[in-house]
């Protein structure tokens, strides 16, 4: 079979080099290619598509066989006959492996009723969707088609479709998440909602805003800048709304307005069956049943997808002040910032950057920062009370060994300080430019922040790989951007080790694996460990209520994951799965 299936290719090449693209692809297990693709070539008239595309399928299935290396807990079906791998909780690899199902002709000809032109077959676009742009995270498929809806109604219809036909589902934002929340290894529909980008109301004196999901915290906030309200929440540049919501992210300034569940009033959601609900009223608050909004913030599109949503605005401040110090250590600049949070200053952001960081900056930036920890403050109010806010945190400063305390009240100046905190993400890059970068969050109690990241700095420190340190220090949130060179899987495994370093330092004191970013494909294997077995399982019910099928993003967390996600099935199921899931790959092959 194998030698046909090269001969086939062979045959083929003289072919359009896009075809032959798309085999390479299929026979390397990268993304095999589906009835969809056989569809079109059938419809453009392409002669000998069918053995073109039971060569590329039966090739794939049998790469898909020698490379799974099947054990009793890698494949377990849900109803639709997928497989999907679960268990290894040490596990470092990286990428997420799942088994392909071709996409039925009469589902494909419903997703063209519905989204007409606006559904996409394109290899590289399929790929682009496939593939995080932030994140180093990697699945061996991606979506078989994108589609982009222009309207709620249009999304109820594909995802009734879907469920009807049992295919995944990932929703898609702004493409800024970090830990591989829109990997597709099932392949399915990934249901970008860049198109849904409006501001549907805005009540000014309520001071709140309804939007829809693919709008961007930016864009958002320069149509509020002329009526004196903005939307508090700051995450990467690029996010949307609907993104954020997802993964319950926050920012630099939830030290003083709280993360996303804080902010958001309600919401409408397609759910797995294609009924939209809307989660609560307009009011500031409620008593009145369930707290759905609460459940879908942070389900990362495992409960539905969010079509709309209400959001909490702030007035913009009167005044404002930035400061920056410098310190001879990170536990210094931790301390302080402790500290500052323990006076009942209200601060609206306390930011840490350790001393390789600056230096990422000054290289990025062509700048000539002191390349020591710093410390970035911003204090709002009157003019009068920020001024008093930054000379008693000077003197808190001056206690704890800072030096070189300046402070900035000129907009231009204030702007350019922080767009520099913004950036150093991008800033890391100038440091490796052909480096990936592993991006890793944890949060632990105030009290216990400097003590993690001093322990973590010196693991970081220690390393032969370019690691920087930035933090949200006023809330206990710590980051750091790990370089490692992607041809060199020493150099990956050595940054997944300082990850879970980190991570497991964050668990014993009472932390999370994540502040901010997200579960995803990343951090699901700690979630035991964290949660709890019996909070897993709560999870799961929900998930199992409110979608049977297993479509909505089915590989993470709150369903059968395709990962390195916890074990939650007896061995008897685990031994009849992987039978079920062996023989299924052999026919396909065969």
């Amino acid at each position: 079979m194998v030698a046909f299936s090269f001969s086939v290719l062979s045959r083929l090449r003289t072919r359009t080099q896009s075809i032959y693209i798309r085999f390479k692809h299929s026979a390397t297990g990268r993304s095999p290619l589906n009835s969809v693709s056989k569809f079109e070539s059938q419809r453009s008239g392409g002669g000998g598509s069918s053995v073109f595309s039971v060569a590329a399928l039966s090739a794939s299935s049998l790469a898909f066989l020698l490379q799974s290396n099947l054990s009793l807990c890698d494949g377990l079906p849900d109803d639709s006959g997928r497989s999907i791998r679960v268990g290894g909780k040490g596990s470092s690899s990286y990428v997420v492996k799942g088994s392909h199902k071709d996409l039925p002709r009469e589902f494909v000809d419903e997703l063209r009723s519905i989204c007409q032109d606006n559904l996409s077959l394109d290899y590289e676009e399929r790929e682009f969707h496939g593939k995080p742009q932030n994140s180093f995270h990697r699945a061996l498929n991606i979506p078989d088609v994108v589609v982009y809806p222009r309207s709620e109604m249009e999304v109820s219809d594909i995802v009734k479709s879907c469920n009807k036909h049992k295919i995944p589902i990932v929703p898609y934002g702004g493409s800024t998440s970090i830990e591989g929340h829109t990997l597709a290894p099932n392949g399915g529909v990934c249901i970008d909602m860049s198109s849904l980008k409006k501001v549907k109301s805005l009540h000014v004196k309520d001071m709140d805003v309804v939007v829809e999901p693919g709008i961007g915290w930016m864009e958002l906030n320069d149509y509020l800048e002329p009526y004196g309200l903005f939307f508090p929440l700051d995450p990467g540049p690029g996010a949307s709304i609907g993104g954020m919501c997802a993964t319950r992210c926050s920012g630099s300034l939830a030290v003083r307005y709280g993360t996303m569940r804080d902010n958001v009033i309600n919401l409408k959601v397609v759910l797995a069956n294609g009924d939209v609900v809307k989660t609560g009223s307009r009011a500031r608050k409620s008593a009145a049943g369930y707290d759905l909004t609460r459940l879908m913030i942070g389900s990362e599109g495992t409960l539905g997808v969010i079509t709309e949503i209400t959001l909490k605005l702030q007035k913009i401040p009167q005044y404002s002040v930035v400061a920056m110090c410098n310190f001879p250590t990170v536990k210094d600049a931790a301390d302080v910032a402790i500290a500052t949070m323990m006076s009942g200053i209200q601060v609206s952001r306390v930011e840490l950057l350790d001393e390789v960081q600056v230096r990422a900056v000054n290289i990025a930036n062509g700048k000539n920062f002191p390349e020591l920890p710093t410390l970035m403050f911003e204090f709002i109010g009157t003019e009068a009370y920020s001024r008093e806010q930054t000379h008693i945190v000077q003197k808190i400063a001056a206690e704890h060994n800072g030096t070189d305390f300046v402070f900035a009240e000129d907009a231009a100046a204030k702007r350019e300080l922080w767009k520099v905190r913004k950036e150093a993400l991008w800033a890391c890059f100038a440091m490796e430019p052909t480096f990936e970068a592993m991006i890793t969050d944890v949060c632990v109690p105030l009290s216990q922040l400097a003590e993690l990241i001093a322990v973590s700095k010196k693991e970081l420190d220690a390393s032969r790989l370019v690691c920087t340190v930035i933090a949200h220090a006023g809330d206990g949130n710590f980051h750091t951007v790990i370089l490692f060179d992607p041809n060199q899987e020493d150099q990956r495994l050595e940054a997944e080790k300082l990850n879970n370093f980190m991570v497991q330092t964050a668990l014993k004191m009472e932390g999370t694996c994540t502040g901010e970013h997200g579960v995803g494909t990343g951090k699901v294997k700690y979630l035991e460990q964290e949660l709890g077995i019996e909070n897993l399982r709560t999870m799961k019910k929900i998930k199992a209520a409110l979608d049977p099928n297993n479509i909505m993003n089915p590989d993470l967390y709150g369903g059968t994951r395709s990962g390195n996600g916890p074990r939650l099935w007896p061995w008897p199921i685990l031994m009849w799965s992987c039978t079920y899931v062996f023989g299924q790959h052999l026919e396909l092959a065969w």
